[in-house]
């Protein structure tokens, strides 16, 4: 028997905020914590609300299989080149994608492409050095980074620019350090190499949700509007579409947008907003103390 972490954080972080609360009201400052309260829920919202789109929109291209339109691509009978293949693909997809999501889809395909379990391990490790630092150099490869480009901390084409060096050698050079354990036999070649059929319009949906998360950057330094606005315009976007593609179709359900909704990993957005919440009103309790308010 385990409790939920999302759970214990939103334990937390309610309580520490009643306590919080409780300390202001016997002062007289009742109007300071309301004001406080909403000023964080509303941050904590911005990256609550984006996190939320985005996987959504993650999840409705995988129920069509429109990762498949990538990873169909990968034709060798190579383990070392195959290494390098998907140490290459995991790097750019998580920069466009979130490398918690992008290394979930390379390990599923790693149990089709590696018969041995040992030889799966070393290339997971792999798959999770290259999504982590794929996910460094764009604002929405990783949650760290969405949280600082959200609160205006970091800006697009400065982090883009300035970390896909470092990132990329980050990168090769793991990846140049793991490859000489791998050991060439005729696993890979005995590995079933035929590519798997995409949903219907599982193309066109891949593409659609690509282009959604690339145009978030684009959208919010046009407009000056938040980012999470982007991400949810994009979601409305292939909400949409899906709408229209299985329109009066039977048994397609699974492959909209509410099908998607009930997949996600809701406990996992209330662990992060119960987190940021607890932490906002610690750092309150903590200057607070030191004589800064």
């Amino acid at each position: 028997f385990e409790f939920n972490k999302a759970a214990v954080a939103l334990l937390m972080s309610t309580g520490l905020w009643v306590t919080y609360a409780d300390f202001f009201s016997q002062t007289g400052a009742d109007g300071t914590v309301l004001s406080q309260l909403s000023e964080q829920l509303a941050e904590v919202s911005d990256i609550c609300f984006f996190l939320l789109a985005a996987s959504t929109i993650v999840e409705v291209v995988d129920s069509h299989q429109g990762f498949k339109v990538v990873t169909n691509q990968i034709n060798t009978n190579s383990k070392k080149e195959l290494f390098w293949t998907i140490g290459f693909l995991t790097f750019f997809l998580s920069a466009i994608l979130n490398n918690l999501t992008v290394t979930i889809v390379m390990c599923s395909l790693l149990k089709k492409l590696i018969p041995r379990e040992q030889d799966r391990k070393l290339f997971g490790a792999m798959v999770v050095v290259a999504a982590n630092a794929g996910g460094v150099w764009t604002p929405i490869g990783d949650v760290t980074t969405t949280m600082l480009w959200i609160n205006n901390q970091l800006s697009t084409v400065p982090t883009v620019l300035e970390l896909f060096v470092p990132s990329f050698v980050c990168l090769v050079g793991s990846l140049f350090f793991l490859v000489r354990q791998v050991e060439e036999d005729d696993d890979a070649a005995e590995a079933p190499t035929e590519k798997s059929p995409l949903a219907p319009r599982g193309t066109l949906v891949f593409w659609s949700g690509i282009a959604c998360l690339l145009a978030v950057p684009v959208f919010a330094d046009l407009t000056g509007l938040p980012p999470y606005l982007a991400m949810l315009t994009g979601l409305g976007a292939m909400w949409t579409l899906t709408d229209i593609l299985h329109l009066g179709e039977e048994g397609d359900s699974a492959m909209k947008v509410p099908a998607a909704l009930s997949k996600l990993d809701t406990a996992g957005i209330f662990f992060f907003f119960g987190v940021f919440f607890f932490f906002w009103v610690f750092f309150f309790f903590f200057f607070f103390f030191f004589g800064v308010f």
